[in-house]
């Protein structure tokens, strides 16, 4: 009994990691938690979150504040910033379904030539940041015009006219973010169908859908439930002010097609779980949509298809995760869907803050897998290989604590 004793007791170091949480919390309760941690701890302002799981009412949760005593509620409004792209690429296969495009066309047979765009880069290249396309954000030039004029509304062309050379790879043949992509998708959209993004959001997403609190700046008037933001807008002085209803029609115009929905958080997450759920394209569309070009190795790799993100590892306890990051004046945003968990998980923050949005993604998703009991025993590591890594870790030690308590026994019986 005494060696079983010996063995064993060091084993306890071990199982506080191995056993599950004896937390006697509903789901909801933790998932608040979560929030109201996380707001606390990681120098956020205010959230607001959705969850969608099988079986379960959406859940909606928020923490924090909005502006002044006034607490960030579940109807206010965030940007989402580029979590913007996602619509616009889901609109662009709607229209290759309907024989309005291909995703092989080329630019040239939509668009007039313009300096520094090849003429010869498609559409698929757009929409999976392959063309090699200047990212007109880069020239700081446009920042400064920008500035001069906060009521002006810029034309695509205008835009266009702050790309430089050379391009950053020939296209096809790379990896490169660029909101110019976006922009010159947008033009290919109004194009095709003799509209505007705003008109076909509203018609082929918010109303079959049921999405009632979505709205795309510049063409809509934005409701005036937004979550404040703060900022040194753009003026690199290290002021801080409330520029909630400050003049941003310059901003807002020069990342159309790139950025510009503001949603609540209860919408995108409706939006999430449809289109990854299969529910606004068809089969085939999908499937084009998530064929990933791979980025990075290891720990760090991840995967790009169009408009969409397959995300490392690490955020998702393992467990592969779909959907788009975005940000904006102000505001930092996310949404995720886990596809073998039929799980979607939404967070804004109305603070310019990676850090925290994302560490509220990864503990939301925690904990609602840890709900499904299907995460992994090491919940803040990759499973494979870390998760693997450090159990094999464990027993290793336990089987040679083992072994070693043996030996010395053996050599004292003799």
């Amino acid at each position: 009994m005494k060696l079983l004793s010996n063995i064993f007791i060091p084993l306890l170091f071990v199982l506080p990691f191995l056993s599950c949480s004896s937390d006697t919390k509903t789901l909801e309760e933790r998932l608040q938690v979560v929030l109201d941690e996380s707001i606390e701890d990681i120098d956020g302002r205010g959230t607001s979150a959705a969850v969608i799981m099988p079986g379960k009412p959406i859940w909606k949760g928020v923490a924090g504040i909005s502006h002044d005593t006034i607490s960030i509620s579940p109807d206010m409004f965030f940007a989402i910033g580029s979590i913007t792209k996602n619509f616009v690429a889901t609109l662009t296969l709607k229209l290759a379904e309907e024989g309005k495009l291909s995703l092989d066309d080329s630019l040239h047979n939509w668009l007039p030539a313009y300096p520094h765009v090849d003429s010869t880069i498609t559409i698929r290249q757009l929409l999976n940041h392959s063309s090699g396309i200047y990212m007109f954000w880069s020239n700081e030039r446009i920042w400064d015009d920008l500035r001069k004029d906060r009521t002006k509304v810029w034309t695509p062309e205008e835009v266009l006219s702050y790309i430089k050379g050379p391009y950053n790879f020939a296209p096809g043949e790379g990896f490169r973010y660029s909101n110019t992509n976006y922009l010159l998708m947008a033009m290919i959209i109004e194009k095709a169908t003799g509209s505007n993004l705003s008109t076909e959001f509203r018609k082929r997403f918010w109303q079959p859908l049921g999405i009632e609190n979505a709205y795309l700046s510049i063409e809509e008037e934005i409701p005036d439930n937004l979550a404040h933001v703060f900022g040194d807008n753009f003026n690199d002085d290290g002021s801080v002010q409330d520029l909630t209803y400050l003049p941003r029609a310059s901003h807002e115009s020069i990342t159309y097609g790139s950025a510009g929905l503001f949603m609540t958080a209860e919408d995108l997450a409706v939006w999430c779980h449809a289109l990854f759920e299969g529910k606004v394209l068809q089969p085939r569309s999908l499937e084009e949509m998530l064929e990933f070009r791979e980025i990075g190795f290891g720990r760090k790799n991840r995967g790009i298809g169009l408009g969409v993100e397959r995300f490392v590892k690490r955020m998702s306890s393992g467990e592969t995760a779909l959907g788009h990051g975005g940000a904006n004046i102000g505001t930092s945003a996310s949404m995720v869907h886990l596809p073998d968990h039929h799980i979607s998980v939404v967070v804004m923050i109305n603070s310019f803050n990676h850090d925290c949005s994302q560490a509220i993604r990864t503990d939301l998703i925690t904990t609602v897998l840890k709900e499904n009991n299907v995460i992994g025993i090491i919940p803040y590591f990759d499973f494979i290989p870390w998760g693997v890594m450090m159990i094999a870790g464990a027993l290793f030690i336990a089987i040679a604590l083992a072994l070693w308590i043996l030996r010395k026994r053996k050599k004292r019986s003799q």
